[in-house]
């Protein structure tokens, strides 16, 4: 970033975009970012004094802009991007500028199917009990501090590394979590097969005489580490069943050991990772409490694959053994639905009352016909009291009417289905 010093950010109101701005302000950069509509983070930032545009149009780039930074969602032609070509203005995606931010720090990336914004709040939340000081991107927002981006003055920093397109691979680690691999992301990776070559090719950015942590005997994951010659930590020796943890659920417990591996490897003290550990609050999304709707307790989770909807469950479950567990899912793109749609049928078994909303499209095309009423059928097999809701209002008037003190509610999915949340315990 030597001589760079006003940056325009497209789609800034993103969860990695709004931390690397927050990132870049910090290093003295002059920056702005664009959004399609304002939001409870653009507002944030805007508060942080980074230029905010609520519109995204060719008259937000400016010729005294000396580096556009996008988000893989923009389409080319873009108008902010196609005035940024006009003017011969560098661009870089997300992943290059976070590459070009971190990978001159001692670089801790977190990786994997599930769990990777859960282990590195939680390897954030050590390294401060530590005195460690880390610079941090973290996909979601913590509870303890309401941000994504934690600022750092020593030589660590903690990233989530997202292998979807394969953008993972602009980061240099030198420790690397690999928290599990299982098919996802189906509009880019077709086969675990294909994941798993991905994977192995992170490994392969591993500086020299770094290590991997992971679960080290998984079948998905053998393959992927049979060339790596440098260490590697089996995080299942730090799994602590007895640990007391504010989120419930195995899987919780899994990202809190491979956090513990980090930190184990950079000299923390035993003491210090299980207190950090234990305090643990959570981030934005991943079992979080809302409040209660006629007395029953509400949570929002990110869950929006069949392997997260069942842990989301079972923990649900471990915390609520007496309790009826109604789940609302709103599936997130056809492509992953599709590919899944077996596994997400039988992933419900769990909740004793199952809703599901018409798929969140994101950024594609419904081509191959698939819907959840489809999948709401499928799934009576295993959750017999299974039903389709068309909209996000009818679900919000039918759960307004149904739910009991007798309850817990859990909400789940990658797209919209948060305003559901937010709307009954507003």
């Amino acid at each position: 970033m030597e001589g760079i010093h006003k940056i325009h950010f497209i789609g800034v109101g993103g969860i990695g975009m709004s931390a690397l701005a927050r990132h870049l302000k910090q290093e003295k950069k002059i920056v702005s970012g664009s959004d399609r509509s304002l939001s409870p983070i653009t507002k944030q930032l805007s508060r942080e004094r980074i230029q905010i545009f609520g519109e995204q149009v060719a008259e937000n780039i400016t010729k005294d802009i000396d580096l556009v930074i996008y988000t893989e969602a923009m389409s080319k032609d873009h108008p902010e991007m196609e005035a940024a070509r006009a003017l011969h203005i560098p661009m870089m995606n997300y992943f290059e500028a976070l590459s070009v931010a971190m990978n001159p720090y001692y670089l801790i990336a977190v990786s994997g199917t599930h769990g990777k914004t859960t282990t590195t709040a939680m390897i954030t939340d050590i390294f401060e009990a530590a005195e460690k000081d880390p610079t941090a991107v973290i996909g979601s927002l913590r509870s303890k501090t309401k941000s994504n981006y934690r600022a750092g003055k020593s030589k660590y920093a903690v990233v989530e590394a997202c292998e979807y397109k394969k953008d993972f691979l602009h980061l240099t680690p030198d420790v690397l979590v690999i928290t599990n691999i299982e098919l996802d992301h189906t509009d880019f990776y077709p086969t675990l097969a294909q994941v798993q070559s991905a994977f192995r090719e992170m490994i392969g950015r591993v500086n020299e005489g770094g290590v991997v942590v992971t679960d080290a005997s998984h079948g998905n994951i053998l393959p992927v580490l049979k060339d790596f010659t440098g260490t590697i930590i089996d995080y299942k020796k730090f799994l602590d069943l007895e640990l007391p943890l504010k989120h419930p659920g195995l899987h919780n417990r899994q990202n809190a050991a491979a956090a513990k591996a980090v930190a184990k490897h950079e000299k923390v003290a035993n003491d210090t990772i299980d207190e950090a550990l234990k305090s643990y609050a959570g981030t934005w999304r991943r079992f979080e409490f809302k409040g209660d709707l006629n007395g029953a307790p509400v949570y929002d989770d990110y869950a929006h694959h069949p392997t997260a909807i069942k842990a989301t469950l079972e923990a649900t479950r471990e915390a609520y053994p007496d309790r009826r567990i109604v789940a609302v899912f709103q599936p997130h793109t056809y492509t992953r639905t599709v590919a899944l749609f077996k596994d997400f049928a039988k992933s419900f078994a769990r909740a004793d009352e199952v809703i599901l909303l018409p798929i969140y499209a994101a950024r594609e095309q419904n081509t191959t016909g698939v819907n959840s009423r489809e999948l709401a059928v499928a799934a009576l097999e295993y959750a017999p009291n299974t039903r389709y809701l068309d909209s996000l209002p009818l679900a919000l008037d039918e759960l307004r009417r149904t739910i009991t003190k007798n309850d817990v509610l859990i909400i789940m999915g990658a797209g919209d289905v948060t305003k559901l949340a937010d709307a009954l315990t507003a």
